[in-house]
């Protein structure tokens, strides 16, 4: 093995295409751009354009809405809760809000609260103090001895109290 010997791997370098450079190129005159008009210059493209007939994207009907007053809570199963207890990660004698849970790494972010929804089963008694909370997932704590309390949803900026 010398220095002069050591090359790429054939094929793992490509020369770039010169453009308008003849017409023997293959790619000279328009240099791959086409001929006339509004498409030849740069910076200029119709999108969805399909030469005068109504472009597909308005033939179709619309479709469904946006509600703006949605309140899009994070939510938390029973199971998911009673995991976290038992690996010591959430202490049961305190209150249990969004705040801990998130500490806890049980979830991400609060959003605009925590709702608690009814999968699975907890045994151990906790006070928790959420935004929202499924009749069955509140009949699961109270039945383990624990309490639910409700809390007003946080108002977003500008919105009336």
């Amino acid at each position: 093995m010398k220095l002069s010997d050591i090359a790429d791997n054939a094929g793992s370098r490509k020369k770039r295409m010169r453009v308008g450079r003849g017409i023997g190129s293959g790619k000279g005159k328009t240099s791959g751009r086409g001929g006339k008009g509004q498409t030849a210059r740069s910076g200029v493209r119709i999108k969805g354009f399909e030469g005068g007939q109504m472009p597909l994207h308005r033939r179709l009907p619309k479709r469904g809405f946006n509600n703006i007053f949605r309140v899009d809570y994070a939510e938390i199963n029973l199971d998911r809760l009673q995991d976290a207890i038992d690996a010591k990660t959430i202490d049961i004698k305190a209150v249990i809000n969004a705040e801990s849970l998130v500490k806890a790494g049980v979830l991400r972010r609060s959003k605009a609260g925590v709702r608690v929804l009814g999968r699975g089963e907890i045994k151990a008694k906790i006070n928790i103090e959420v935004h929202g909370a499924t009749k069955t997932a509140i009949e699961a704590i109270e039945k383990a001895g624990g309490s639910v309390k409700i809390i007003a949803p946080k108002k977003a900026d500008g919105e009336a109290a």
